[in-house]
């Protein structure tokens, strides 16, 4: 299960225990709501997002600049693709959806999660200016492709 927007913020005062393989995308203040406090209380962003996995059960997603991707066991990876251009209506949903879409297709939450939020930048830098959420699942062909050329230049 992927849990975004308004899902978090209706599920946030239940305080739901949830799945390790379930993946939970907040933006800040969607994560300010769920975990109260925990954001100013943590010595950074990567560690906020740990105490959260560990919290919820289940791998957090803490979009931004700085997207962090962090499990209940702690493990954690920091995404640096990607453009403010994403800071639009609807880009959130199409990162669930890419995420759903790895997980559907037998990647293990936390890679799914993981790779999902590299795609996603990727997709925007590729893009660029002008960049309306529609733009990121038509831009992905693309992008899949440039991935498979570099892995195939690098291979011996």
């Amino acid at each position: 299960m992927v849990i975004d927007a308004d899902a978090i913020t209706l599920l946030a005062p239940l305080q739901l225990r949830l799945d390790a393989r379930d993946v939970m995308t907040p933006h800040v203040g969607e994560f300010k709501r769920a975990f109260p406090g925990v954001l100013e209380g943590a010595p950074s962003k990567i560690e906020a997002a740990k105490i959260a996995a560990q919290r919820a059960g289940c791998v957090v997603l803490l979009k931004g600049p700085d997207t962090v991707v962090a499990e209940p066991n702690g493990r954690a990876v920091v995404n640096a693709t990607g453009t403010p251009y994403l800071a639009t209506a609807g880009s959130g949903d199409v990162l669930a959806g890419f995420i759903s879409g790895l997980i559907g297709q037998g990647m293990p939450s936390f890679e799914a999660a993981a790779a999902a939020a590299w795609l996603h930048g990727k997709c925007a830098e590729a893009f660029g200016p002008g960049l309306i959420a529609e733009d990121l699942p038509e831009i992905l062909p693309r992008v899949l492709s440039d991935l498979a050329r570099t892995e195939a230049t690098a291979s011996p």
